[in-house]
C-alpha cells in the first residue's frame, strides 16, 4: 500500500501522455495526406521568423491590450508548467517538494515566487479575455463561423486555465511545510489564511487534492489540445519556420504551364518539332485543389495552426464590404475536413473511402473565393504566419483550370488576351490606335 500512490501516478502519467501520442500520430498523418512541399531554404530568415513571431510574439502584440495580455498568459502559462517536472519526479518517487533537496532555499523560493505572481498575471488576463468574448462581444468573436464549439472551445480553455492556476495556488497556500519556509510565498501567503483553523490532517488532504487535480488537470488539458483551437501552443513554432518566405503576392505558377506559356510566346519555336527535354516536370494529375489531399502540407499544417482569433477576417476588405468570405472560416473549414477525411482513414482500416464530399462546394463555395481581392491582408495579420490566401488561390485555379467556372468577367477578359492578345476587346492591329490621337 505504500507505493501504490506512485503506481497510480504512474498509470496516470502512462496514459494521460500515450493518449497524447496517439493523437499527435493521427495529426501528423493527417498533416502527410498533403503534398510534399520543400522548405530547406532561407533556413537562417526561417529561424529568425520562428524566434520574433512565434517565441518573441512580435505580430501578437501589434494589437497592445490583446496582444499584451496573451503574452502574459503564454509565457505564464508555460513557465509555470515547469513546475510540472517536479510534481511528476514527487508523483514517481514518492517525495515531497524535491526541488528543496536540490537547489537552495532562495532559489526555490525565487522561482515559486515568480510562479505565484505569473499565476495570478495569467488569472487577471484570462478574466479579460472572457470579459472581451462574453460580455463586451467584440465584433470578430461574433462571426457566423464561431457558433456553437468554436465560441465553447474558446470558453472552455479560458476556465482550464483558472482552475489550474487556482489549484497551484491552494496547493501551495495549504502546504505548511512550504509556508514555514516563508521564502517563495509570496502570494499564496494571503491565501493561507482562509484555511485558518483546519487541522493539519485537514490541510494535508486540501493540499494533496489540489495537487492531484493539478497533474491530472494538466494531463487533461494537454490532451484537450488535439480537439481545440489551442493546438497552435504546439503546432506556431513549426508553423512559422515553415512559413513563406518568398514576397507576399508571388503568385507559385506551375511549372508546366508556365513552359507552356513560354513555349506559345516564342516566336521562334515549333511546338510540334520540340522534343520534350530530359527532366522536363510532367503535366500534373489535378490543377489546383478541391480537396484537402490538393493541398500542400504546410497549407494543411496552417490548419491545424488556425487560433480562430478573427484578426484575419477583421481585417479583410471583402469581409468588411459585406461580402461572404471569411479567410478564418476557410482555414476552419479546411480543419474541419481533414479532419473528417482522418476519421474516414480510420473507420476504413488506414484507408480513404470516397464519400462523395470535397472541400470544394461542400464546406467552401465559389462566392467565397471569388471574394477574395488578393490583398494579403489576412497573410499579414496572421499571429502565426498561416496563409489563408494561399489555399484560396489554389481553389480557384482549379475552378478555372479544370471547371473553366470562373466569373464571367474573368472569362471574358481571358478570352481577350486569347484572342487580342490583351484584356480589352479591341483587335490587334488597333492596339495602338490611342498613341495617334490627339
Amino acid at each position: 500500500m505504500e507505493y501504490l500512490p506512485n503506481i497510480l501516478f504512474a498509470a496516470i502519467l502512462v496514459l494521460g501522455v500515450g493518449y497524447f501520442t496517439r493523437n499527435v500520430k493521427k495529426l501528423i498523418r493527417n498533416i502527410k495526406l498533403g503534398r510534399e512541399v520543400d522548405a530547406s531554404d532561407n533556413k537562417a530568415q526561417r529561424w529568425k521568423n520562428m524566434a520574433m513571431i512565434a517565441l518573441g510574439q512580435s505580430k501578437m502584440v501589434k494589437r497592445p491590450i490583446a496582444g499584451i495580455m496573451h503574452v502574459i498568459v503564454y509565457i505564464g502559462f508555460v513557465i509555470i508548467n515547469i513546475e510540472v517536472l517536479e510534481i511528476v519526479i514527487d508523483g514517481v518517487l514518492g517525495t515531497h517538494r524535491i526541488g528543496l533537496e536540490i537547489l537552495p532555499i532562495s532559489v526555490y523560493g525565487f522561482l515559486i515566487g515568480a510562479f505565484e505572481i505569473l499565476a495570478v498575471l495569467v488569472l487577471v488576463a484570462v478574466v479579460v479575455f472572457w470579459l472581451r468574448r462574453n460580455v463586451i462581444k467584440l465584433k470578430r468573436f461574433l462571426s457566423s463561423e464561431m457558433k456553437g464549439w468554436p465560441k465553447n472551445d474558446g470558453n472552455i480553455i479560458l476556465y482550464f486555465e483558472v482552475v489550474l492556476m487556482c489549484l497551484f495556488l491552494v496547493m501551495n497556500a495549504t502546504d505548511t511545510s512550504f509556508q514555514s519556509l516563508g521564502s517563495g510565498n509570496v502570494i499564496s501567503q494571503f491565501i493561507a489564511p482562509w484555511f485558518d483553523g483546519m487541522s493539519e490532517t485537514t490541510l494535508h488532504t486540501i493540499e494533496r487534492t489540489a495537487w492531484w487535480l493539478h497533474i491530472v488537470g494538466i494531463l487533461i488539458f494537454l490532451n484537450y489540445l488535439y480537439f481545440s483551437k489551442h493546438l497552435h501552443i504546439l503546432l506556431a513554432f513549426p508553423n512559422v519556420y515553415l512559413g513563406s518566405v518568398e514576397p507576399k503576392g508571388k503568385f507559385n505558377n506551375l511549372e508546366s504551364v508556365t513552359n507552356e506559356v513560354k513555349l506559345m510566346m516564342d516566336p521562334n519555336a515549333d511546338p510540334f518539332a520540340t522534343p520534350a527535354e530530359e527532366g522536363d516536370d510532367e503535366m500534373p494529375a489535378k490543377f489546383g485543389a478541391s480537396d484537402v489531399m490538393d493541398l500542400n502540407q504546410i497549407q494543411l499544417l496552417n490548419a491545424y495552426t488556425c487560433t480562430e482569433c478573427g484578426r484575419c477576417t477583421s481585417a479583410c476588405p471583402a469581409n468588411l464590404t459585406g461580402k461572404k468570405l471569411s479567410p478564418r472560416k476557410i482555414m476552419m473549414d479546411t480543419r474541419d475536413r481533414l479532419e473528417e477525411v482522418g476519421k474516414n482513414i480510420d473507420a476504413n482500416n488506414g484507408e480513404y473511402k470516397d464519400d462523395g464530399k470535397q472541400l470544394l462546394g461542400d464546406y467552401i463555395s465559389n462566392e467565397e473565393l471569388w471574394a477574395c481581392t488578393t490583398c494579403n491582408a489576412c497573410v499579414e495579420e496572421c499571429p502565426v504566419s498561416i496563409n489563408p490566401l494561399s489555399i484560396i488561390l489554389e481553389m480557384r485555379r482549379y475552378l478555372v483550370m479544370e471547371q473553366s467556372a470562373a466569373p464571367m468577367e474573368l472569362n471574358n477578359m481571358m478570352t481577350n488576351i486569347e484572342n487580342n492578345g490583351a484584356p480589352w476587346p479591341y483587335n490587334q492591329m488597333d492596339r495602338l490606335n490611342w498613341a495617334k490621337e490627339e
